[in-house]
């Protein structure tokens, strides 16, 4: 079998407010992230053009651009992980950092589902379907 590709699908963008660098080692801390790359700014390379991470075989894009006033928004919903062993993916978020939103609990449709906000404002989702007790 074949290493997963996290070059496919739909692959978030997000503008980080000048901590875009920073949000790649939380990102390291919180969800076993692996960096793919950071390209910085030629004429500032205090700041990040590009960066690249790959959380759960999926890559997740950021930024720098957009300035200090630019922050992340949570009105889109949230970053949805899907994994086998939640509860580990759960508490190793707790512990860097995150807060939680919604407990990681079996919910009505019989997945263990939790919500948690990483100090970047965005909002994590971590479920594990079919979950066993």
């Amino acid at each position: 079998m074949s290493e997963a590709n996290p070059m496919q699908g739909v692959i978030p963008y997000l503008a980080m407010a000048g901590r875009a660098g920073e949000a790649c080692e939380f990102y390291a801390q919180a969800f076993g992230a692996t960096e793919m790359g950071r390209m910085p700014v030629p004429d500032d390379e205090t700041r990040l053009m590009h960066a690249q991470v790959k959380i759960n075989d999926g890559c997740l894009m950021m930024t720098d651009h957009g300035g200090e006033a630019a922050t992340p928004s949570t009105s889109f919903g949230h970053l949805q992980l899907v994994v086998g062993d939640g509860r580990a993916w759960w508490d190793r978020a707790l512990a860097a950092g995150c807060q939680v939103l919604a407990p990681y609990e079996r919910q009505f449709w019989g997945d263990d589902w939790g919500l948690l906000q990483d100090p970047f404002g965005l909002r994590w989702a971590i479920l594990q379907t079919g979950s066993q007790d």
